[in-house]
């Protein structure tokens, strides 16, 4: 007789979405799904018996995990969002240099390129550093988070760019970025006070304190790209 009666949950599906599923180890299509514990007699659900958490389950392993599982990001969107910081720190560290120097646009450039934007020229570089800061290049920017003006955009986009995806980050991945823009700020000769300013400002969205910041910065100078 006991082979005849089980529990098991009812679901029904809630929303469908994609995520970065821990069994599959990849991208995948999910279903957010409520349920209902049911007596069941002969795999028919005959008395429910009450609610179960919330889950969440993969379309192709069928795996069931917590919602908790949506905090992480899929690859897709880590990918973009790490190009949007790469662009963001070329940017900012370009408008500290004054966009000037013909060897920092092309280092700027060159990581922006690196980062996945292939087709970006130095002509729209210039153009989006100028809608930012309302400014051409030239003149050096302070991008140190608390100047008002022409650099506090740059600082504003530094902010929405870096903090989201530095608890994502491996700190190997965030330092990287630190160092691509200790890079630029190199290409033209020694780092400007507005640079290290820049690159401070980088560290601390980054989550990386102001000695390890400083540590990087020379450490670029040491073994430059």
């Amino acid at each position: 007789m006991t082979g005849l009666w089980g529990v098991r949950p009812r679901w029904r599906t809630d929303v469908l979405g994609d995520f970065f599923c821990p069994g599959c180890g990849g991208d995948r299509n999910y279903r957010r799904q409520h349920g209902r514990r049911w007596l069941r007699l002969i795999g028919t659900p005959v008395l429910p018996l009450g609610p179960v958490i919330g889950s969440i389950q993969c379309t192709s392993c069928h795996g069931r995990y917590g919602v908790e599982t949506l905090d992480q990001l899929t690859s897709v969107r880590l990918a973009a969002m790490l190009r949007d910081a790469q662009y963001t720190v070329a940017l900012a560290v370009l408008a500290a240099g004054g966009a000037g120097s013909r060897a920092g646009r092309d280092a700027a450039c060159a990581v922006i390129r690196e980062a996945g934007f292939e087709d970006c020229s130095e002509a729209q570089v210039l153009a989006a550093l100028a809608a930012l800061t309302g400014h051409s290049g030239g003149e050096p920017q302070e991008v140190d988070g608390s100047a008002e003006g022409a650099g506090s955009g740059l600082a504003i986009e530094l902010h929405a760019a870096l903090e989201p995806l530095a608890p994502h980050l491996a700190q190997a991945g965030r330092e990287r970025l630190v160092l691509q823009g200790a890079w630029i700020a190199l290409a033209d000769g020694r780092y400007l006070p507005q640079e290290r300013s820049a690159l401070a400002a980088v560290g601390r969205c980054l989550r990386l304190g102001g000695t390890h910041v400083d540590a990087l910065l020379e450490a670029a100078t040491r073994a430059p790209r």
